[in-house]
């Protein structure tokens, strides 16, 4: 376990098995003295990251998916950043991609920052859940992960979060993304933008979001909206096709 064999010690390490039916439940008693575990029927991956920072006690919480790996100097790193600027609260990192055991090169549009990237968090996904360390005051203030998205959850949060923060980067890739998994939920859900739809929904819901921001998100939204549209009347989903475009037409004549 990549957890394990980091150079950094002091930490708990919770594992919550989300109703698995994998061999977990027979593997993980064998590190009973190094870990905490626990169970819960399967709710998703939001409710399982959920029961885990409330079930934990540092400052500082990382995650870390099943089909994820950390590089053994990730904690050290990421807790010496943090701790070395008292006003950051949350920071992650380059990450490197494997698909059959061959490194996949990332396209510019995934390229990692730091900083204020509000706009380019808009776009796609840009932080890595089991990339990023963040403040428990943090996760507190934004709100944890929304149990009602069964995906797009993380793009969710970090709307939240870049919104009205910045965030710390390490250039460094400290994790390895395993991609191709059958089980992924990049692989498994269809039309995800439905669900960052609604992120983006729930942002414009907030008052204090600036204007420029407000504007960005809306204009992204609309752009998401006219996608899922085309893809449900591509399979044929007409009334569901034009609910899109009704949104889509909605937002645009508010922005006028």
């Amino acid at each position: 376990m990549s957890v394990l064999d980091q150079t950094f010690k002091d930490f708990e390490l919770i594992v919550v098995d989300d109703g698995s039916t994998d061999s977990t439940g027979e593997l993980l008693p064998r590190f009973a003295g190094a870990l905490r575990m626990l169970r819960q029927p399967n709710r998703g991956v939001s409710a399982a990251r959920n029961l885990g920072i409330a079930s934990s006690s540092g400052a500082l919480i990382a995650f870390l998916d099943s089909d994820d790996a950390w590089m053994p100097d990730k904690l050290n790193r990421q807790v010496a950043l943090l701790k070395s600027d008292p006003g950051s609260s949350i920071c992650h990192t380059a990450e490197v991609w494997l698909r059959n055991g061959r490194i996949v090169p990332q396209k510019e549009i995934h390229r990692k920052q730091g900083g204020t990237f509000f706009h380019r968090a808009l776009e796609r996904c840009l932080i890595s859940p089991s990339s990023v360390m963040i403040g428990r005051e943090l996760l507190d203030k934004v709100g944890w992960f929304d149990e009602e998205l069964p995906a797009a959850e993380d793009y969710d949060l970090w709307l939240r979060i870049t919104a009205f923060h910045e965030v710390q980067f390490i250039p460094e890739p400290l994790v390895v993304k395993y991609g191709g998994e059958a089980n992924q939920l990049s692989v498994t859900t269809t039309a995800i933008d439905r669900y960052r739809i609604r992120a983006i929904l729930k942002i414009l819901e907030d008052p204090l979001l600036a204007l420029d921001y407000r504007a960005a998100a809306v204009a992204e939204l609309i752009r998401k909206c006219r996608i899922v549209a085309a893809g449900c009347a591509k399979r044929g989903n007409e009334q569901e096709a034009e609910t899109y475009l009704e949104l889509a037409r909605e937002y645009g004549s508010d922005s006028c």
